[in-house]
C-alpha cells in the first residue's frame, strides 16, 4: 500500500461504506488538483478538541476564561449554553434550531459589544490563548498553497507562517470603532447551521475558483456536513468528520453524515494522506475496502490544494492568534471550524 493512500487504514478512521468510497476518491484523484477545493471548519476540526488530557477552548471561549470580560458578562455568556441541547438535539429539524441559533450567537455579540474589549486586549488573550492547531497543519497549509488551492483563515494561518494567497475565510468578524474598542459584528450572522449560506454568497471567492467542482469536506459537528451546499456547480464531494467527543453515543449519526469518521484523532494525517493521493495521482491506486482493512496510517509531508473556511468565531481573535509569533508548529491551528 503506498503510504498516501494507507491514510483511510488508520485506527483512527470509521466507514460505514468503504466500498462507495472508491468512485468519489478515483474521480477526484483523476482530476488532481485543478478541480479541487478544501472546504472546512475550524474550531475543533482544525485546531485540537483536547490536549494533555485537558479540553482545549475555541474561539470564543478564549474570552470567557479571559479577564477582558467582567464576571457578570462572563456568567451571562453561560447562560446562554442552554442552548447547546437545542443544537444537539437529534429529534430537532434544522428549521426549528435555526432562530435558536440566531438568538444565542446575537445575544453573546451583544453582550461582548459592552465590555469595551480593545484590539490590543484582544492581541494579549490570544498570547495567553491555550487553544492549538492539530498536529500536520503546517503540510495541509503548504500543500493547499503549492497546488494553488482556495483560501482559507487568512489571519489565523498568517502567525504560523502559512498564511498562503490561495486562503480564504468566512466568519463572524469584529468591528472596530476609530476607539479601537469593539463596536460590533459584521453582517451577515454566521451560526453552526448557516455556514452553507455564508459559503454561497461569497461570489468573489467562487468566482475565483469557477472550474474547481471537486470538494474535500472537514467538520466536526453534524451542522458541518452541509457547509459546501452553497457551492455552484459541485461535481464530486468528500465528507471528513471529526468525532470529538461522545464517540460511542454519537458514532451512528456521523457516520450517516460523513463519508469518513476520524474518531478522537488530533492529527491531521488522515486528512493529509487523502490529500496526497488525490493530488499525487502516479502513485498505485489501492481500493477504499484494502485501504480501510489495510496497515497503519504514517504519512509523509505532503502538498494540498485550495480551502475555504466558514468561520462561525470570533475573527479578530483568530487573526490575532495567527499573527501570534510562537505558536509551536505541531499543536493543531492547522484548520478552523
Amino acid at each position: 500500500h503506498t503510504p498516501q493512500v494507507r491514510a483511510l487504514g488508520a485506527p483512527t478512521v470509521q466507514m460505514r461504506r468503504p466500498g462507495l468510497m472508491h468512485e468519489p476518491l478515483r474521480t477526484l484523484r483523476k482530476a488532481e488538483g485543478g478541480c479541487l477545493q478544501v472546504v472546512s471548519d475550524f474550531d475543533l476540526t482544525l485546531s485540537k478538541f483536547s490536549h494533555g488530557g485537558k479540553r482545549c477552548p475555541s474561539s470564543y471561549n478564549i474570552l470567557d476564561n479571559s479577564k477582558v470580560i467582567s464576571e457578570e458578562c462572563c456568567s451571562s455568556l453561560r447562560t446562554l449554553t442552554t442552548t447547546i441541547p437545542i443544537e444537539t438535539d437529534p429529534q430537532r429539524p434544522v428549521e426549528e434550531k435555526m432562530p435558536h441559533m440566531v438568538e444565542w450567537w446575537t445575544r453573546a455579540h451583544e453582550l461582548l459589544c459592552g465590555q469595551s474589549i480593545s484590539w490590543l486586549q484582544i492581541a494579549e488573550v490570544v498570547r495567553e490563548w491555550g487553544t492549538m492547531l492539530r498536529e500536520g497543519y503546517k503540510t495541509f497549509f503548504d500543500t493547499l498553497y503549492q497546488h494553488g488551492i482556495g483560501d482559507i483563515l487568512e489571519k489565523v494561518i498568517w502567525q504560523r507562517g502559512t498564511l498562503h494567497p490561495n486562503i480564504h475565510i468566512l466568519y463572524n468578524y469584529m468591528d472596530l470603532g476609530d476607539d479601537g474598542l469593539l463596536q460590533g459584528f459584521k453582517a451577515p450572522l454566521i451560526h453552526i447551521f448557516n455556514k452553507n449560506s455564508a459559503v454561497g454568497s461569497s461570489a468573489n471567492y467562487f468566482r475565483q475558483l469557477q472550474g474547481r467542482t471537486n470538494i474535500l469536506l472537514l467538520g466536526d459537528s453534524l451542522g458541518d456536513r452541509s457547509m459546501a451546499d452553497g457551492v455552484p456547480g459541485v461535481q464530486d464531494i468528500l465528507k471528513v468528520g471529526f468525532l470529538n467527543d461522545k464517540v460511542e453515543q454519537q458514532r451512528e449519526r456521523y457516520l450517516e453524515a460523513y463519508d469518513a469518521v476520524l474518531e478522537s484523532d488530533e492529527m491531521l494525517d488522515v486528512v493529509n494522506g487523502l490529500l496526497q493521493h488525490i493530488l499525487c495521482p502516479g502513485g498505485h491506486e489501492d481500493t477504499p475496502e484494502q485501504v480501510y482493512h489495510g496497515a497503519q496510517a504514517h504519512l509523509p509531508p505532503l502538498p494540498l490544494p485550495p480551502c475555504l473556511l466558514p468561520k462561525t468565531h470570533v475573527g479578530r481573535l483568530v487573526e490575532a492568534f495567527v499573527k501570534k509569533p510562537h505558536f509551536s508548529p505541531i499543536e493543531g491551528h492547522t484548520a478552523v471550524s
